[in-house]
């Protein structure tokens, strides 16, 4: 069986846009992605590290535990063996409190990256291969959200081709979500159920063509 570990935020966990409610897990992308994989006559387990407002290496002042640098490695280390790691941040640094463009969340993508091949898993275990998903274009933010992202649409400008640069120098897969969908019109930075399937059913078809360890 292959595992695959989602370090991600809530656009992966998979919230409701405009309110404090989940998908279930066969709506939200990770979930429609494992079933689709195992469809494909693949063996995998999906586990999903996701936490609302994770940032890549900055901190929350309100929120604390939302660095994803802080315990990346030790979440490789207590889910290893990993066959593919998938990164998917970057919003959430372009909260309203920080001051980011898109060159350095990538930068901070970078970061986890790094952190990823070099957490302390046991002996013979692989190091997992890794895909950095680009988030959807932000839009301008929407609703009970909108003060937190104020202004987040025009600092994450060119983020997608900010990663993509970062993950072909790390030598890593790059998959644009903003390729197959948008964000939700309700809020502006989240996902829609239908944008949920889009998004697990083409991360499927892209991870159906790699080559994974056991």
């Amino acid at each position: 069986m292959r595992q695959i570990l989602v370090y991600a935020d809530s656009l992966s966990w998979g919230i409701i846009p405009d309110s404090r409610r989940r998908f279930r897990f066969d709506q939200r992308w990770p979930g429609v992605m494992e079933l689709e994989l195992i469809k494909k006559g693949l063996s995998v387990r999906v586990i999903e590290d996701c936490l609302n407002g994770r940032r890549t290496v900055w901190e929350d002042p309100i929120k604390p535990g939302r660095r994803g640098m802080s315990d990346i490695e030790q979440r490789i280390e207590i889910n290893s063996p990993l066959s593919l790691v998938i990164l998917f941040l970057s919003t959430n640094d372009f909260q309203s409190d920080l001051h980011n463009n898109a060159w350095q969340s990538a930068q901070g993508v970078g970061a986890l990256i790094k952190a990823v091949r070099r957490a302390p898993i046991e002996p013979g275990m692989p190091i997992p291969e890794i895909i950095v998903v680009a988030p959807p274009t932000i839009q301008k933010a929407k609703g009970t959200i909108a003060p937190k992202f104020l202004g987040a649409e025009v600092k994450a400008a060119g983020l997608a081709g900010n990663i993509q640069k970062i993950t072909t120098e790390n030598n890593c897969y790059f998959f644009n979500a903003g390729s197959v969908t948008e964000t939700s019109e309700v809020d502006g930075v989240h996902l829609d159920e239908e944008q949920h399937l889009l998004l697990g059913k083409a991360l499927a078809l892209f991870i159906s063509k790699i080559k994974l360890s056991n």
